[in-house]
C-alpha cells in the first residue's frame, strides 16, 4: 500500500548497485514518466530515441507499474522495452500497489513477465517498528520527543509511515504555536 517505503527502497537498490558497480547505467522513473516520456516521441517522431534510452541500459527501475493500466500503446511499448532487457540479461525493477495477478486491466502477458522475478510484499510496520521510525524521525529533525509519545503515536497510526511522519509534524507544529515543549498531555490532545 501506499506510505511504506516502496520508492524508499527503489533508491536504496540504486544506491546498492552503484556501490557495487559504479559506472552501472541505471534508469529509475516513476511508470508516469515512462507513460509521459513515450506520449512525447510519439507527438515529436522521436520513438527510436526513447527506445534506445530504456533498452540499452543496465538496470531499469519503474515506481508505481500500475499506471499502466488502460494505456494500451504504452503496455505494447513496455512489454518490448522489457523483453529487449530481460533477453540482454538486464535487471528490471518495479514496484506495484498490487500483487501482480491483481494489477486489472494490464495484459496478460505483462502480468506474467512480472511473475518471472521475486515478488514480495512490504507490510504496513510493526509496532516496535513504527515505534523506532518515530523516534529516528525525530532525532533527524532535532526533536526531543519524552518518554511515550513515540509509543503513543505508534498506538494509534498503524497504516504507513507518511501519516506516522505526519502524526509527529502535527505534535511538534502545536507545540512550536503554543511555544511549549511537547509533553505526553499535548501529544494526547
Amino acid at each position: 500500500n501506499v506510505g511504506l517505503g516502496k520508492t524508499h527502497l527503489l533508491h536504496a537498490v540504486c544506491h546498492d548497485a552503484r556501490k557495487h558497480a559504479p559506472d552501472i547505467a541505471i534508469r529509475f522513473l516513476s511508470c508516469e514518466e515512462f507513460v509521459n516520456g513515450f506520449i512525447s516521441a510519439i507527438e515529436k517522431g522521436t520513438l527510436p530515441d526513447f527506445q534506445n534510452q530504456y533498452r540499452t541500459v543496465d538496470m531499469l527501475i519503474i515506481d508505481d507499474v500500475q499506471f499502466l493500466r488502460e494505456r494500451e500503446q504504452s503496455q505494447e511499448e513496455f512489454f518490448h522495452t522489457f523483453n529487449a532487457l530481460y533477453n540482454n540479461r538486464r535487471q528490471i525493477v518495479l514496484t506495484s500497489d498490487s500483487a501482480p495477478q491483481d494489477l486489472a486491466k494490464l495484459e496478460e502477458r505483462l502480468i506474467s513477465r512480472f511473475k518471472w522475478g521475486l515478488v514480495t510484499r512490504l507490510e504496513a510496520p510493526s509496532y516496535e517498528t513504527r515505534i523506532a521510525i518515530v523516534q529516528k524521525k525525530a532525532r533527524i529533525r532535532g526533536i526531543e520527543l519524552p518518554d511515550g509519545v513515540a509509543e503513543l503515536i505508534s498506538e494509534h497510526v498503524k497504516t504507513n509511515i507518511r501519516e506516522l511522519e505526519g502524526a509527529l509534524t502535527i505534535i511538534y507544529a502545536n507545540a512550536q504555536i503554543e511555544g511549549r515543549a511537547i509533553t505526553l498531555e499535548s501529544a494526547r490532545r
